[in-house]
C-alpha cells in the first residue's frame, strides 16, 4: 500500500514526501488506518520497522483533521521514550514528518539544557516527547499539565518496563485525561497480555 492511498491531509503527505517514504511498511499499513479513525493501538514490530513514522503519521493526521480548542498549558499529545537517544530520534522524525503542519515539537531529557527545556516548555508545545524522568520533573515543578492532552504514545514498552519505568508511566498516565477521553498508543518489539 501507497501512502497516497491512506486519504491523509496535504500537509502531512508533503512531510511524508520530504521524508522520502512512498510506500507503507507492514506495521504502517496495519497502524496508521486504525489511529486515523480514533482507536487505540498496541502494535508489535522490530526496530527498523517504521512504527515511529507510523505513530507520527497518525498522529499529526489526527491532530491536522481534529483541531485542539483550549488546551491551557498541556501538549496535544505526550510521546514517552526510555531513552535520550529514543527521544531525540523521535523529535527528528517528528521535525521531518510534522515539518508541514506549524506543529510546535520539544524533547525533552537529561544530559542537555535543564533552564531551554523549560523555557521551550512553558511557552508550550503541542508534541512533548521525553524520558519518563524529565517529564517527571517538569511536570511536578507545573511547568506543563496534562489535564487536557488528547494522545498518549508509549514507544518501546518493553524496554521501558525492563528498566524499571512502569511507576513512573502509571505517575503520567493518571495525570492525564481518562482512557476514553484520549487516544493511546502503545508499541512494542515484546507484546505480551
Amino acid at each position: 500500500m501507497n501512502f497516497s492511498e491512506l486519504d491523509l491531509p496535504f500537509e502531512i503527505m508533503q512531510g511524508i514526501e520530504h521524508s522520502g517514504f512512498t510506500a507503507c511498511t507492514p506495521v504502517q499499513e496495519a497502524v496508521i488506518p486504525r489511529a486515523v479513525r480514533g482507536e487505540d493501538v498496541a502494535a508489535q514490530a522490530q526496530t527498523g520497522t517504521g512504527k515511529t513514522a507510523a505513530f507520527l503519521i497518525s498522529l499529526f493526521t489526527r491532530m491536522v483533521k481534529n483541531p485542539a480548542a483550549d488546551l491551557e498549558n498541556s501538549p496535544q499529545a505526550l510521546i514517552i521514550a526510555p531513552t535520550r537517544e529514543l527521544a531525540d530520534q523521535i523529535y527528528h522524525e517528528a521535525e521531518r514528518l510534522g515539518k508541514f503542519t506549524g506543529f510546535r515539537c520539544l524533547a525533552v531529557y537529561g544530559g542537555i539544557d535543564y533552564q531551554k527545556q523549560m523555557d521551550i516548555l512553558h511557552k508550550g508545545v503541542d508534541v512533548l516527547i521525553g524520558t519518563p524522568g524529565r517529564l517527571i520533573d517538569y511536570f511536578k515543578q507545573h511547568v506543563y499539565s496534562l489535564k487536557k492532552s488528547r494522545y498518549l504514545i508509549i514507544d518501546e514498552a518493553d524496554r521501558m518496563f525492563d528498566m524499571g519505568f512502569i511507576d513512573d508511566l502509571r505517575y503520567l498516565i493518571k495525570k492525564m485525561p481518562p482512557y476514553s477521553k484520549r487516544q493511546s498508543m502503545l508499541f512494542s518489539a515484546t507484546l505480551s497480555y
